[in-house]
């Protein structure tokens, strides 16, 4: 099994090349060094990823979590070392606000660093995953009374984070939750079950800070009458200290078919007296104070999936350097797998889209930091729309894409990848969660279709297309791109403007945009990370025409790039026959 190193190079390239981290410091007011220190940055993150993450990742999975008649959870060996290890190097706290102790870092950094600890270990990694959401949503909509009592340790880590929303009969459909919220006080009694609960007791932090979604006793019936509550394990006295435990616990863990190392908890509120919370934004507002979270989190899945293909890719590229097996083509000895042509096929499938998948998903996190800065109506209410209709993408093509490269990396292994000693198992077992959880990729699909394109009559989806027409129209045939691939580019987004055509066309037909809302969201996403790819090449272009160093990093990239027009770009035409063929 080879280690997880993170691939520095690449992350580097995709925030100074393609997300322009230099253009959007200045545009969003960042301090410019955000820039001078990236690389060192970058290169800390990934010696804590390899030296202290990464080792726990095996034995997590072999171990798992425990949980005693008390309902305590015990983390696997190493967990809580490498989590102290992080809390030390003050790595939760980047993209927050230095108001409450954060770095002030651009999110797109701070999206880097965190695709290293889901490479590295995906269970550990969902740990300050949960926390960064929940700081997000504490920070645009709690009080600020709420705000400075928990914020500070939130963003240490000294303090993690959960989202509780779903229930045994609650899933999707949030709006019949069950659980109870009684005011009292200055306070509110919490009372119900939630299951799913990821990280929802462990001993890595002396606090937890459950969201919990609830009803007043008043809420009027659905999703309009739940409200977001603040529910922490240990009570935080007004001095700050640690007071009296909550009434709650967990009452079982759940046994997964992967991530075996996360704790995914059953809680319960207020068997005896009632979980004491705190309110969270406006009554019965409490789904919209959510989303705050759930967005974050939904593009953080997304990375997960990019972390997942990357860890698959360098498995199956470290297997396939030394595996030796056959006379390939072309050769008179036995030599290495990768030689052959197929494998070939498999590792530079993976490669690039794994590659395109990074750097879509950077794209959409670099939208995050223009939506949160002070910019006129009209500028953030473009990048507003860029950041909705990018989210879906992210989270549902790059958690597919990540089972694709999961599934290519244990083919590459051979009988081998079938086997849990050599770790392509476990990889592909804890990709699997990625479609589901966060909402499932179906919910991501019909998102796309009836709430980005047609909610908004197009206006998001179009101006997405505008853009990569206007790219388009600077792409000349030479050695990086033939006319061919130029002609595929711009043959896609003729079809993606049919596509959105008809799905506006047909939008008081109830039955059809669900039909196609899956093709709808694969074809986009193809589409997109394609230009993301072509931007990509075209600046490893201008780099070897100025002759800057590491010119087979950039040689490869171009290869990459022209590997995913001929091979990946041609799987939207399936999607869009099938988009056509439902709306004739």
């Amino acid at each position: 099994m080879s280690n997880y190193t993170a691939p520095v190079e690449e992350m580097r390239f995709v925030l100074n090349e393609v997300v322009g981290l230099e253009e959007l410091c200045k545009t969003t007011g960042t301090d410019p060094f955000t820039v001078d220190i990236i690389e060192t940055v970058l290169d800390a993150a990934g010696k804590l990823a390899k030296e202290e993450i990464e080792p726990t990742n095996k034995p997590g999975d072999l171990e798992g979590v425990k949980i005693d008649e008390a309902g305590k959870v015990t983390t696997a060996r190493g967990f809580k070392e490498a989590y102290r290890h992080y809390v030390e190097g003050g790595w939760g706290s980047l993209q927050f606000s230095p108001q409450y102790g954060g770095q002030g870092m651009p999110f797109v950094v701070a999206t880097s660093i965190q695709e290293m600890w889901h490479s590295a270990n995906l269970s550990w990694g969902l740990c300050p995953l949960l926390t960064q959401g929940a700081v997000e949503a504490i920070t645009y909509n709690a009080s600020e009374e709420l705000k400075k009592r928990y914020l500070p340790k939130m963003i240490t880590g000294e303090w993690s984070g959960t989202m509780n929303l779903t229930e045994a009969d609650a899933g999707t459909d949030v709006g019949s939750i069950k659980t109870r919220a009684t005011p009292e006080k200055n306070h509110y009694l919490i009372r119900g079950q939630k299951i799913f609960i990821t990280w929802g007791d462990h001993d890595m932090t002396e606090n937890i800070v459950h969201l919990v979604l609830a009803r007043l006793p008043d809420a009027p019936s659905g999703v309009k009458g739940i409200s977001l509550f603040l529910v922490p394990k240990i009570l935080v006295n007004e001095d700050g200290k640690l007071g009296k435990h909550n009434d709650l616990k967990a009452l079982s863990l759940e046994h997964k078919i992967g991530i075996h190392a996360c704790p995914t908890c059953v809680m319960s509120y207020g068997e005896n007296n009632g979980a004491i919370g705190y309110l969270v934004g406006k009554e019965n507002k409490g789904l919209e104070c959510m989303f705050t979270m759930m967005n974050n989190a939904r593009l953080t899945v997304g990375l997960q999936g990019v972390s997942i293909a990357e860890r698959a890719y360098q498995q199956a590229l470290g297997f396939c350097n030394e595996r030796v097996q056959g006379v390939a083509p072309g050769y008179t000895e036995p030599g290495p797998i990768i030689r052959h042509p197929d494998v070939r096929r498999m590792i530079k499938t993976m490669q690039s889209i794994t590659e395109a998948a990074r750097a879509i998903t950077y794209s959409a996190c670099a939208e995050v930091d223009l939506v949160a800065r002070k910019a006129p109506i009209e500028a953030l209410a473009k990048n507003k729309r860029r950041l909705a209709l990018l989210t879906p993408l992210v989270k549902g093509w790059c958690t597919e894409i990540a089972q694709e490269v999961a599934s290519l990396s244990l083919q590459c292994h051979g009988g081998m990848g079938f086997i849990e000693e050599t770790g392509i198992a476990q990889i592909f077992r804890d990709a699997r969660i990625l479609p589901i959880y966060e909402g499932t990729n179906g919910v991501q699909s019909m998102d796309l279709v009836v709430r980005k394109i047609i909610g908004d009559d197009g206006l998001a989806i179009n101006e997405l297309i505008d853009d990569m027409n206007n790219f388009s129209k600077t792409l000349l045939p030479d050695s990086t791109l033939s006319q061919i691939q130029i002609k595929r580019f711009k043959g896609s987004l003729s079809n993606l403007e049919e596509s959105v055509f008809l799905l506006l066309s047909q939008s008081d037909n109830k039955l059809f945009p669900g039909s196609v809302a899956f093709d709808m969201l694969m074809m986009t996403s193809i589409i997109t990370a394609t230009w993301r790819m072509l931007v990509s090449s075209q600046k490893a272009k201008f780099a070897l025409e100025n002759n800057k160093p590491s010119s087979d990093f950039f040689n490869r990239k171009i290869k990459t790039t022209q590997h995913f027009v001929d091979s990946v770009l041609p799987r939207h035409m399936g999607h869009f026959m099938s988009i056509t063929a439902a709306g004739s």
